[in-house]
């Protein structure tokens, strides 16, 4: 048995033995060695840019969250003012994309930050509101009609001082542009500025053209102490009513406790809103009035304004605006009039505006 093995184990053996022959080895390549690019260094990016001194992201503003930042750009970007702000053509060019209230807020929170405007006691401010009213009136005076719309005196230049209400009223009338309701023209001059509609259905828009340097006079407070309306009753609609009802002397009488008194001149109604001492066609609901030894015109602004005190006041205001006007009633660094639209409807809501007030400037990182 192991004679016969032998031979098939010496096979096995040198099957083992015999090992593969080696593939030769390739000839050397001619030429330099193969060189492979340096990876590029990748530099970390500038990430946020720090808040200006003082400020706050405008994601920290109360109500923020709840703007419609869409609105709030194209409002900005027609009441900004490229001589005066920077960001102003940035803001041109991306509200020209109507872009969505999300691009809107991410644009504005890239750019911007806040700076809580303060009172000098840190007590807070106050908001009013106003609007563009629109009255009836006529060519010629009646019984009814008997409130002249007159421009200014010949010759008077802005900063002037002259007779107050009273004495203007109780001069010889010039040519009037107009005769109106004596309690729509007090409003009117109020306000500023009108739209008036004559018997023939034409239309124009009363503008403001000068004043007699006199101080404004509020008459709601006088009316409440006199017990002529109650105080928590003296709505710009509550006082119309009274004035209305109460139309002759009895009315002239608490009109003259203002002493200031506006001229106008009367220019046609294009069926827009009017333009605001900025000279920009002011946006409803987006454009205040503010006091501009304190503000810049054309300066965005943000607002809060909660628990209003008059008999049907909505609850607050807050929201993106534009400073583009002023007014003799508005002085101080939180103080500010909120401008509604045009017509009734914007009027009854102006007229029950008394808020307490804080103000951001909104300001370039």
């Amino acid at each position: 048995m192991i004679r016969r093995l032998l031979p098939l184990l010496g096979l096995i053996v040198a099957a083992c033995a015999t090992a593969p022959a080696p593939s030769p080895t390739a000839p050397p390549v001619e030429g330099p060695a193969p060189t492979y690019p340096t990876p590029p260094v990748v530099e970390p990016g500038p990430g946020p840019r720090p808040l200006p001194a003082g400020a706050v992201p405008l994601s920290a503003l109360p109500g923020w969250a709840r703007e419609d930042h869409a609105a709030a750009l194209q409002a900005y970007a027609a009441g900004c003012r490229p001589a005066a702000d920077p960001m102003c053509e940035a803001a041109r060019a991306e509200a020209a994309r109507h872009p969505s209230s999300i691009r809107a807020r991410n644009w504005f929170e890239a750019n911007f930050a806040a700076v809580e405007a303060r009172t000098p006691d840190g007590s807070p401010g106050r908001l009013t509101a106003y609007f563009a009213p629109e009255y009836p009136a006529r060519r010629y005076p009646d019984a009814e009609f008997s409130a002249p719309v007159l421009p200014p005196p010949p010759g008077w230049r802005r900063g002037d001082v002259g007779p107050t209400r009273a004495e203007i009223e109780a001069l010889p009338a010039p040519q009037a542009l107009a005769f109106m309701r004596a309690e729509d023209l007090f409003f009117m001059q109020i306000q500023g500025s009108g739209y008036l509609t004559f018997e023939d259905g034409t239309r124009a828009r009363a503008a403001y053209a000068a004043d007699n340097g006199q101080r404004f006079v509020g008459i709601a407070t006088p009316m409440a102490e006199r017990g002529l309306l109650p105080r928590d009753g003296t709505s710009g609609e509550a006082i119309r009513g009274w004035l209305a009802a109460n139309r002759g002397d009895r009315a002239a009488e608490v009109m003259a406790l203002n002493p200031r008194y506006i001229w106008f001149r009367l220019d046609p109604d294009d069926g827009g809103h009017p333009a605001g001492a900025a000279g920009v066609p002011l946006t409803a609901r987006r454009s205040i009035a503010v006091d501009p030894s304190h503000w810049t015109y054309g300066t965005p602004v943000w607002i809060e304004a909660d628990a209003g005190n008059l008999t049907g006041a909505r609850s607050g205001y807050s929201g993106l605006v534009m400073a583009l006007d002023t007014g003799s009633a508005i002085r101080g660094p939180v103080r500010a009039d909120f401008y509604m639209g045009r017509g009734d409807a914007a009027g009854d809501e102006a007229g029950t505006v008394r808020h307490p007030l804080r103000m951001w400037r909104i300001v370039g990182r």
